[in-house]
């Protein structure tokens, strides 16, 4: 098949597949776009097209898979977006330091962690600070994975509390 005869046959069908692409899209605009968008993979992918074939159907199926295709990017993006938002919401609600609430809590976590033996708190505050749990370990010079002392906080009854909440939730078991 020459190029022109492929491009008066690609024309020719403009039409049936918009009817398709309306079908697919439910949008007029959506579905003008999923024409373009198909006659133009037909024309890069022109020399794909194989002669003596139904021509028509090879269009039909550019065009459901690029639909496919656009409909799972579409989704791919929704989820992404979906995660960046409620990541966005966590942040905005952690940080949120100056409010009455906020500021009420952080007393009370000050004075359990003040409350806390050294031996405790400090692994709690460096990792509070942005440490990591390797760098704690060799600052104190404990092996990670030692459940020792957490376990004495947890017994000990100055060392309960918010502080031995907060480090449960930050896995300082890890190194206690």
């Amino acid at each position: 098949m020459s190029t022109l005869e492929f491009q008066q046959q690609l024309i020719s069908l403009r039409q049936p597949l918009y009817y398709f692409a309306l079908g697919l899209t439910k949008d007029r605009e959506n579905a003008m776009d999923l024409v373009q968008d198909s006659m133009l993979r037909a024309l890069t992918f022109r020399d794909k097209f194989q002669d003596n074939t139904n021509f028509k159907a090879w269009l039909y199926t550019i065009m459901k898979n690029t639909f496919i295709n656009g409909h799972r990017r579409t989704k791919r993006t929704k989820l992404v977006m979906d995660s960046v938002e409620r990541e966005r919401e966590q942040v905005r609600t952690v940080q949120v330091p100056n409010s009455p609430d906020g500021l009420v809590r952080m007393g009370e976590v000050q004075r359990s962690l003040e409350r806390l033996d050294p031996t405790f708190r400090v692994p709690f505050s460096m990792h509070h600070d942005g440490y990591k749990y390797n760098e704690i370990a060799d600052h104190l010079g404990v092996p990670i994975g030692t459940r020792g002392r957490l376990q004495v906080v947890q017994q000990s009854p100055r060392g309960g509390g918010l502080a031995f909440a907060l480090a449960a939730r930050l896995s300082l078991s890890r190194f206690a």
